[in-house]
């Protein structure tokens, strides 16, 4: 991804889950308070998996066709004019339930490291060749949920999962695993 990527007005583009998002308030705009970014989800697009964002509020708001939400076992689809607001640590997930794409508003409170986060899991949705892929290499998707981890978890056992995926990290590290999630973090200006 370019360094341009998180400038307003450009897309964040993730081949595999259909979504094009584009930054409307960054972190430092809010001084940490917000994250607004706008969604623009294909028709049959989804966030890859069911998630939990541990310490941050979601909340979207359809401005154009429908959006199946699924948050704590309950689903629902709601249209334009309608907002669904996810406390933090619910558990949820979404796609989009209509034939055209969907356009959505959607604010992440306390910013934290979203943006980041998403132009990172678009850029592993490219794969090492730039073709689209449903998930990462089982290594860099478990260095991306410890980078991460403040900032998104697994729905489910998410304390054992995160000591397993610290577990995993390390012995990675040792027998030199994960090479190109770290290029690709260094190549994003961060160096880790």
């Amino acid at each position: 991804m370019s360094e341009s990527a998180s400038v307003r007005g450009s897309w964040i583009e993730n081949p595999a889950s259909g979504e094009r998002i584009r930054i409307r308030t960054s972190a430092a705009d809010s001084g940490g308070e917000v994250l607004a970014w706008e969604l623009r989800l294909a028709p049959g697009g989804r966030v890859p998996s069911g998630h939990v964002h541990p310490a941050q509020e979601e909340r979207f708001t359809i401005v154009e066709g429908r959006m199946r939400f699924r948050v704590d076992g309950h689903s629902r689809v709601v249209g334009p004019g309608q907002t669904v607001t996810v406390a933090p640590g619910a558990r949820h997930h979404f796609a989009n339930a209509g034939p055209n794409e969907a356009f959505v508003l959607v604010e992440t409170r306390p910013a934290m490291r979203m943006e980041e986060l998403l132009e990172v899991a678009a850029e592993l949705a490219r794969g090492r060749h730039g073709r689209a892929r449903r998930l990462p290499g089982l290594v860099d998707l478990l260095l991306f949920m410890d980078e991460f981890r403040s900032e998104v978890r697994a729905p489910y056992f998410a304390g054992v999962v995160g000591l397993v995926v610290r577990a995993i990290v390390r012995v990675a590290g040792l027998f030199g695993a994960g090479g190109h999630y770290r290029r690709l973090r260094v190549t994003r200006g961060t160096g880790r």
